[in-house]
Order: structure tokens, then sequence, then C-alpha cells
């Protein structure tokens, strides 16, 4: 749709953002040139200047494509990207100079791999929103996308160990040197298959049985889709061996039925069962064993991770506790960044990158950090509100919902607030998986916002300028009629 002349669009501030958001990412790489090689060099600017092109370009397709969408959405993403570059190119330089390598070029290592993944996650996501110009034609596809989506969250349950196992948790499909994680897909596949069947079933699920304690609860033959998700998340816990894969696509569920039917009677109702089915599975796997053997370890693990029998085993609390003990040695400001010793906490390209960066960064980096994803999902509920369809409105909410969960889940892992888990940190972690899945929910969200910032009737978007009366009454004359 063409712009109307006299409405703010925000493609400007965008640009402005953006500029200034890869003027940080330029910052911090010199910053961690400068602790690691006690110099600047002439090409520190390089990765920040690659990513701007990458950014820019996703820029000028939104300009064309998505004319409304949301100005704030690619900058807060862009920054966060580009520090998870930014960080991991750090862990290559510290590698290179311990093993007395020369200096890195610019695609070398770990974090030139994730610089090449960004520009594959930027391409896939102009490409989604050059193909949906209408969000809403995403919802004759909602049944196929379910299936899609079960198919995706089950296929590495079904495979063998040495294919699909990382760290305890079988979620990767690992073919040589290519792996992949495709349950980051399917949760975009299941948030519309949810927002769809929500959309049609809302009236049933919003009926009450029975009144308790001021709650409207629903009735008991209404209960079939939760108990359906509920028993499918218990099993990706219990074949997976993964607590946050489970409680993402259960609480995804739940919340987009809240938000569906507006009654807490359904976030309390999903509460008590997700985590009394968790606490059953703790208690199997303390008498049993067998699949609930590894959920039983990593429960222990996190109840107490500075027990010696706990620290010490294979498989124990050694990582969680050089995770909190990195966190505990930032302090308030950080050692600064490259200033730190991010290598002795495992995994730290992954799962416990945000451990890594709190070392250098202190609690008020990550804090600023945590602002940047808590601004994301604010604009997608934003979004979410304004756009005018029913079907929008549930898969903008699911889409913000679950990166905000999904953040939660890790960062309660690394702090020992939740049982570690398996997840990606969203556009921070190494890995291809989970950078394109997220960049392909910020076009989602790109596009419904695009549509919940338009013009109605041709006038001025609700963002900027006077709103105009109804194209069918401006100008009508009036008729004072007498009974």
């Amino acid at each position: 749709m063409p712009r109307v002349p006299g409405t703010k669009t925000g493609r400007n501030a965008e640009l402005g953002l953006l500029a200034f958001a890869m003027v940080i990412v330029a910052a911090y790489g010199a910053t961690v040139e400068a602790n690691q090689y006690d110099k600047i060099t002439p090409t520190f600017w390089v990765p920040a200047a690659l990513l701007s092109v990458l950014f820019l370009g996703l820029h000028l397709v939104v300009r064309f494509v998505a004319p409304h969408a949301d100005p704030v959405l690619i900058p807060a993403v862009a920054l966060i990207n580009g520090l998870g570059v930014g960080f991991l190119r750090r862990l290559d330089i510290a590698k290179a100079i311990s093993e007395k390598q020369p200096e890195l070029g610019v695609f070398a290592g770990v974090g030139g791999r994730q610089l090449a993944w960004t520009l594959v996650a930027l391409v896939l996501a102009a490409v989604l929103l050059l193909i949906v110009r209408d969000h809403k034609t995403v919802s004759r596809y909602a049944y196929t996308l379910g299936l899609v989506g079960i198919v995706l969250v089950m296929i590495p349950a079904v495979l063998p160990s040495s294919i699909s196992e990382v760290n305890g948790a079988k979620l990767w499909i690992k073919m040589g040197a290519f792996s992949i994680q495709p349950g980051e897909f399917a949760k975009l596949a299941l948030v519309s298959f949810f927002a769809y069947y929500l959309v049609r079933k809302r009236e049933v699920l919003s009926l009450a049985s029975r009144r308790f304690l001021g709650i409207d609860f629903p009735r008991g033959r209404d209960l079939g889709p939760v108990v359906t998700v509920w028993l499918l998340s218990l099993l990706v816990l219990v074949f997976e061996k993964d607590l946050g894969t489970a409680l993402l696509y259960f609480g995804l569920f739940v919340v987009t039925l809240y938000v569906a039917t507006e009654r807490a009677s359904w976030l309390i109702i999903g509460l008590v069962m997700f985590f009394g089915g968790v606490y059953v599975a703790y208690l199997l796997g303390a008498s049993i064993g067998g699949p609930f053997a590894n959920f039983y370890d990593r429960a222990t693990v996190w109840l107490d991770p500075f027990a010696s029998e706990n620290y010490e085993r294979i498989g124990g609390s050694y990582q969680l506790v050089q995770g909190l003990l990195g966190l505990g040695t930032g302090g308030m400001f950080g050692t600064g960044p490259g200033a730190g010793s991010p290598g002795f906490v495992p995994e730290v390209r992954n799962d416990f990158i945000f451990a890594g960066m709190g070392e250098e960064i202190g609690l008020f980096g990550l804090s600023a950090l945590l602002v940047c994803y808590l601004l994301i999902v604010e604009r997608g509920l934003r979004a979410a509100l304004g756009v005018r369809d029913s079907f929008g409105k549930l898969v903008a909410g699911g889409l913000a919902f679950t990166l905000g969960l999904q953040v939660f889940v890790i960062l309660g892992g690394i702090t020992g607030l939740i049982p570690l888990t398996g997840q990606t940190t969203p556009f921070l972690s190494s890995g291809g998986s989970s950078l394109m899945a997220n960049w392909l929910l910020i076009a989602m969200l790109l596009r419904i916002s695009d549509a919940a910032r338009k013009p109605a009737n041709g006038g001025p978007a609700a963002s900027g300028g006077p709103k105009q009366p109804p194209a069918q009454l401006h100008g009508a004359m009036t008729e004072v009629i007498k009974p």
C-alpha cells in the first residue's frame, strides 16, 4: 500500500536508531581489541560496518513493503544481534592469542560464522515480508502449520541420541559438521495454529461453569485442548529431556488461550497442571529412573549446585557454578569488554552467553540488554493491541510472549532460578537455527505492526497526524429531523 501523504511512518527514526545501535557495536568491538591486543587495529570497524549494510538492506525492504511497521523493532534486535557477534568474535580473539595465531580475519572463527548466519537470517526475514503481504493469509494454512510444528518438535525425540543429543537435551539434528534445532522453527508454526484454533473456539472456551474465589472456571468438557497440549509438553520433557522446551510450548498455548478468552482461570489451571506434572516427573525420576532420570539429575543439581557430589560428577553443576561465579565477578559494572575470563564457563558461546557477557558488562550492562528484550516484547504486544483482526492479535501476542518466555527460561537457568535448559538466547547465542527462526519471528511482528499502524479508510495513521472523519461522512450536509 502506498504511503498516504501527511502520515508519519517512522522509517527515518528507524534509520537513526539503527545507526546509533551500530555505533555502540563498533565501540564494543574497539574496546574488546584494546583490552585483548593492547591496541585498536585499523579494521576494528569492519564487522560493525558489514552488519550495518545488512541491517540497512532489511530497513530498505521494510521501507517499501511494510512502510508503517514499528520503527523500534529492527534497531533493538540489531543491537542485540550485533553485540552477540561482537562477543563471539571476542572469544575467537582470546583463543587466537592463547594459541599464538595471527590476527583474525573478519569471517574467521565462530564470530565470523555468526556474521554469515546473520546475512542468511536477514534474507529470510526479507523474503517473508515480500511474500506475506497480509498476515491473515497465514491462517489458510493453520492446520498444515500445526502438523508441521508437531513433527518438528518430535523429530529429535525419535532420533538416536548420537545425532540428536547435546548436553543431555535431545533438541538437535546433527549431520556431520551441520546441525539444526527444528524446535526453533516449530514455535512459529505452532503460534499460527494456536491462534487460528482459538479464534474459532473462543466462544466455547470462554464459557464458565462455576465461580470459585471470584474467578470463573471453564467447563470440564472444554479442558480437552489444554490437556492435550499439556500431555505433549510432558512428552517433550521426558523424551527430549528438556524442561525449557516443554515450558515454552505449554506456556505459549496457555497464554494465547488467556488472551483469546480473557479468563485468568486458564492461567491458574495451566500453572497447576504444568508444575504438578513436573513435580510428578521429578518423583518418578527419583524412584524408577528410566526416561525421567535426566530431569531428576538436572533438578538435583539445581537444588544444590555447590554440593561437592553435584559439582564433581560428569554432567553435574560445574557449568552452573562457573556461570554464577562469572556473574559475581562482573559485579555492578563488569570488568570491561574483552577484559574478563569468560572462557572458564562451559558452553559460553551457546547456553551461557549471558554469564560470559555479564562478567564483562556487569549488572548494569545486562540490565540494559534485558531492557532491549523487554522493548521488543512490548512493541510486539503493542502491535497485538493495535491490529484489528483477532487472528493477528493472537499471533502477535503469542510471538511476543514466546520471545519473552525464552529469555526468561535461559536467564532463569543461568541464575539458578529454574533448572538448566537447552534453550538458546535469542539473537545472542551462536548458531543459525535460533538466529533464523527469531528473525522470522521479528519479520512477522513487523508485518502485523504494519497492519496495526496503517491508516484506515485512507486517513492518517494513528501514530501521527490529525484524525479525519470517515470518507463517506466527510463533507456531508447536516439535516435536523424533528419528531
